[in-house]
C-alpha cells in the first residue's frame, strides 16, 4: 500500500499549496495532514513547495504531520534519510537546497530546517477519529483507492469535520470525491482534485 516517490503528482501539491498559502496568510498556528505518509516523500515534498511559497517566518508557524498505518515509516520520516536513486526526480534546485550528503555513501538527508516542521504518528485511517481539528490543508493521496467505497465516504467526513473554516483537501489526481461527500467540498481547479470546505448550516 505505501508507494509512492518525491514530486510525485506535482500539479495536485501546487494547486494545493497555492491555495493554502493564500488562505492562511498572517496566521501564527498553521497545521497540515498528510495521510497516509508512506516514507515521506510526499511529505519532504509538500514541506519544500510551502517553504517556497510561504517564506522564512511563516514557514516556522507550519507545522506537517504525518501519519501512516505502518508505524515503522516513523523514523524513516524523521531521519529524512533517502539513496540517491530515490531522489532522481527532484528537480535540481530543491536537490541543492533541501539536501545535504551523509556519511551513509550514496545517501542524502532532509536537511534540519525542513525535518523539523514534520512529525510522524502512527494512525489507521479507519478508525475514523482524527488525529486533531483546525487543519489548513488535508493531503491523502495513495490510500482510499484500496479502501471499500463506503469506507471512503466515512474517512472524507471525518477529513470535513478536521479541517478548518474554507481550508483545503487535495486528493488522488485519479480518484473523484464519492457523490455522497460532494456537498461538501467545492472543487478549486478543474485540472487537480483540489477541493475547498464547505461549511454546513443547520
Amino acid at each position: 500500500m505505501a508507494f509512492s516517490f518525491f514530486f510525485r503528482d506535482l500539479p495536485t501539491l501546487d494547486t494545493a499549496v497555492q491555495h493554502m498559502v493564500a488562505q492562511t496568510m498572517g496566521r501564527s498556528r498553521i497545521r497540515v495532514w498528510v495521510a497516509g505518509s508512506a516514507k515521506g516523500q510526499e511529505v519532504y515534498t509538500l514541506a519544500m513547495l510551502l517553504a517556497e511559497k510561504m517564506g522564512y517566518f511563516s514557514f516556522q508557524n507550519l507545522r506537517i504531520e504525518a501519519t501512516d498505518i505502518e508505524a515503522e515509516f516513523g523514523e524513516i520520516i524523521r531521519r529524512g534519510i533517502y539513496p540517491k536513486a530515490e531522489l532522481e526526480r527532484i528537480p535540481q534546485p530543491y536537490f541543492d537546497r533541501y539536501f545535504q550528503p551523509t556519511e551513509q555513501e550514496g545517501c542524502f538527508q532532509v536537511i534540519e530546517p525542513i525535518r523539523r516542521r514534520v512529525t510522524f504518528t502512527h494512525h489507521d485511517l479507519l478508525s475514523l477519529n482524527p488525529i486533531g481539528d483546525g487543519f489548513s490543508l488535508i493531503v491523502c493521496k495513495n490510500v482510499l483507492l484500496h479502501f471499500q467505497p463506503a469506507e471512503r465516504v466515512e474517512v472524507f467526513k471525518m477529513f470535513h469535520r478536521s479541517l478548518a473554516t474554507d481550508s483545503i483537501l487535495a486528493n488522488e489526481h485519479t480518484q473523484k470525491l464519492p457523490a455522497e461527500v460532494v456537498p461538501l467540498f467545492q472543487q478549486v481547479a478543474s485540472d487537480a482534485q483540489v477541493y475547498r470546505k464547505v461549511s454546513l448550516h443547520a
